[in-house]
Parts: C-alpha cells; sequence; structure tokens
C-alpha cells in the first residue's frame, strides 16, 4: 500500500531532477562567461605599469634599437652612438623590476643576462654593470651621470631623465 502512495512522489521527484539537470547545463555557459569577465576585469585592474628604458637628460638620442639596447645592457656596447661613454645601471638580480625589463624590454631571460655579464668579466673583456636598490637610487644616478642609462617603472619617471623609445 505504502508503495503506491511513494509512485508519484517519486515520478515528481524524478521530474525535478531532470529539470534541475537541465538547468545546470543551461547556466554552465553563463557561469563560464561570467567568470571569465570577472577573471579579465580583475587582472586588467592588477596590471603592473609597463618598463621603460631612461638615459641622462641631455642624452642626444631619442630611440634606440632592440638589438643596440641588449649589446648596451649585455655590456658588450660601451659607446653611445656619439661616442659618449655608456654607463650601465640595472637593479639587483631578484628585483621585479629587473625581471620584468629582461623579459618584456630586451626579450631575454635575466639569467641570460646575468651569463652574459659573467663571461665579459671573466674573460676580461668587460666589468658589470653597476645596481642600484631602488627606483630613486636609478633615477638619482641617470640623472647625474653623463652617458647613463637603465630602467624603472613607467609610473616613476620624472623630468629628471629622458625616456628612451625602442624602435
Amino acid at each position: 500500500m505504502e508503495s503506491i502512495w511513494l509512485h508519484p512522489f517519486l515520478a515528481m521527484n524524478n521530474f525535478l531532477r531532470m529539470n534541475i539537470f537541465a538547468l545546470f547545463w543551461r547556466a554552465i555557459p553563463t557561469y563560464i562567461l561570467a567568470s571569465l569577465l570577472i577573471t579579465a576585469n580583475s587582472y586588467a585592474d592588477t596590471q603592473k605599469p609597463a618598463m621603460v628604458v631612461i638615459a641622462f637628460p641631455s642624452t642626444n638620442e631619442n630611440t634606440i634599437s632592440r638589438s643596440t639596447l641588449r649589446a648596451v645592457f649585455g655590456m658588450r656596447l660601451s659607446k653611445w652612438p656619439a661616442n659618449t661613454t655608456a654607463k650601465v645601471f640595472v637593479m639587483n638580480d631578484d628585483a621585479p623590476e629587473h625581471g620584468a625589463f629582461s623579459k618584456n624590454i630586451l626579450q631575454i631571460f635575466p639569467h641570460q643576462l646575468r651569463l652574459a655579464w659573467d663571461r665579459q668579466v671573466f674573460s676580461g673583456q668587460g666589468q658589470y654593470p653597476e645596481q642600484v636598490a631602488t627606483a630613486q637610487e636609478m633615477l638619482t644616478k641617470i640623472s647625474s651621470t653623463p652617458g647613463a642609462i637603465g630602467y624603472i617603472k613607467s609610473n616613476e619617471v620624472t623630468d629628471n631623465v629622458r625616456i628612451l623609445q625602442i624602435r
């Protein structure tokens, strides 16, 4: 007798389960789209400022090629095109700015840059670039050293240095 009364409830339960299952599969694409939009929006909000190459303010150059920039920061090129001695300043190897500059601007890994410096120093053909600890120290050194070149976040640039465009 009890099974007769349970039968309508079981049928209704199966019907509800099917509808919930169908609703679930219809809601999945909307959920995925909303998740992607929220993730993209939060990623855009937390994006770090771009790195820029900076030089001594009275440097004659306004642009520099990526290959020349790699040669200067790899300590293979020690003179500017106007025959001025280039003085290279970099941040510590573990600084996030150094990694961002190496990867995004020079398009090489930081350890490859370190290997290039080691090769120059150990072969007796060059020296290490001068290291600075902070962005403020970088700005001070670049603005006061003729022929200086370095890098910094774009939102930290002051009028005391020249931004070089990469071509």
